[in-house]
């Protein structure tokens, strides 16, 4: 099936169908040019039955069938072209004619059945008109001079006035009805196209948003787990020798409130990069994905500035030492800076891995070794078995299983190795290892 694509309404597509008519006045148009041409076609036949000695009701039905056939134009133009050719020696359908390889030009049809029937239809009109003009003249008894080019110059001029017009039109309308349908489907696909790229920054805004917030809560994690946990074990501490030692009392004190202290410092840190990262977003522009990366970046900037390095881990091992723990610190190699996410990351481990020691293997002696190689730092946290007699086994600190998962989630995110497990004597052991130029800065 061919169709020109009139019939197609450019608002959309049309609530209801007429047949192959997209839309009423499709039907109505079709229907009028079919009544005039079967009209005009009807009044030829019956000068057609004259001189082919027929009946006139013949003559006048032929024309009514075949000027009706103009109502097919948008479903079988090549059809309509072709019974208007054919019915040209008949001298009728004048009007299926142009209306005919009009529709013809403007349909989809491949441009060279369109040119074979418009020269077939050129051919038939010029015979045709080159015969009846040449009838007339010789009725007229006129002699034009030169008596030669009347006749073909008339006839010629009829011939291409018929057919020539209505092809270019048909051609133009096409042209443009095409461009106008690729545009539409441009225009359709680049709606599509914003839309998928809109989900798509709202999943990245949602992942960035997932991606903070456990960043936040891991860093929360290392500071409480570890701050409050020395807390909980200084104050047992201190509630075994309140009434022997009421010095060492005092002093045990004294250093929960300093620990107290500096996990507050810390956590007043954090949340005023997260009130920062909201207050932004409430001042900016309802950017999903520009926002949630600007709190982001500014979290983690702020982090790799003001978080703890290799250099705090020797104070770190000296609070786990006053908090009653054995522990011993081995540094193995020249002491280089490194990026500041790798130097976060491993002053993490370590200290994720004393907390550890403190919840799960009290009293238990605890070796910390430190190995700055020369394209990556290594770290490791082996503890004994656990002194079920010691002061702080019954301290309680609860445990809620992450501190395993949060350091291999560091560790592995700057491309590093992690391994930890139980040893043959009945401790446990947190090593890792992380390359030195992991998350460094490029130059610019």
């Amino acid at each position: 099936m061919t169709t020109t694509g009139a019939h197609q309404d450019a608002t959309g597509s049309p609530a209801r169908t007429w047949l192959w008519w997209g839309r009423r006045r499709s039907v109505v148009l079709d229907v009028g040019l079919g009544l005039v041409s079967a009209f005009e076609c009807a009044l030829e036949g019956v000068g057609f039955a004259d001189k082919a000695a027929l009946p006139v009701p013949f003559g006048v039905l032929l024309g009514l069938i075949v000027g009706g056939v103009l109502v097919l134009r948008r479903r079988w133009p090549i059809a309509v072209v072709l019974v208007s050719i054919a019915t040209t020696p008949a001298e009728m359908g004048y009007l299926m004619g142009v209306v005919g390889l009009y529709t013809l030009a403007a349909s989809d049809v491949p441009r060279r059945i369109t040119a074979t029937l418009a020269g077939m239809s050129l051919a038939a009109t010029l015979i045709v008109t080159f015969v009846r003009v040449r009838q007339d003249v010789q009725s007229a008894d006129f002699d034009p001079e030169p008596g030669a080019w009347y006749v073909p110059t008339m006839a010629g001029f009829m011939s291409v006035g018929l057919t020539a017009p209505p092809v270019l039109l048909g051609l133009y309308v096409g042209a443009r009805r095409r461009l106008m349908e690729s545009l539409r489907d441009r225009a359709d696909s680049l709606e599509q196209e914003l839309s998928l790229l809109a989900d798509r920054a709202e999943q990245r805004a949602q992942w960035a948003r997932t991606e903070e917030r456990t960043r936040i809560a891991r860093e929360m994690h290392d500071v409480v787990a570890h701050r409050v946990s020395l807390m909980v074990v200084h104050a047992a501490a201190l509630q075994a020798v309140a009434l022997k030692d009421p010095q060492k009392a005092v002093k045990n004190a004294a250093l929960v409130g300093d620990m107290g202290r500096q996990a507050l410092t810390e956590l007043r840190e954090m949340l005023g990069v997260l009130r920062a990262g909201e207050n932004e977003q409430r001042g900016a522009a309802p950017v999903p994905l520009a926002a949630v990366g600007a709190a982001a970046a500014a979290a983690a900037a702020a982090a790799a500035d003001d978080g703890p390095s290799l250099a705090d881990i020797d104070a770190l091992v000296g609070q786990s030492r006053q908090a009653g723990m054995v522990v011993e610190l081995a540094v193995h190699g020249e002491a280089k800076v490194y990026a500041p996410e790798v130097e976060q990351t491993a002053y993490r481990v370590v200290q994720e891995a004393l907390t550890n020691v403190h919840k799960h293997a009290a009293g238990a002696k605890v070796m910390v070794r430190l190995a700055h190689r020369e394209s990556e730092v290594a770290m490791q946290v082996e503890n004994g078995a656990p002194d079920a007699s010691g002061a702080t086994a019954a301290a309680g600190l609860p445990s809620g299983g992450n501190g395993l998962v949060g350091m291999r989630e560091r560790v592995l995110a700057l491309g590093g190795v992690f391994v930890s497990g139980p040893t043959d004597a009945g401790g446990f052991r947190v090593s890792a290892v992380l390359p030195d130029r992991v998350g460094a800065p490029e130059p610019a």
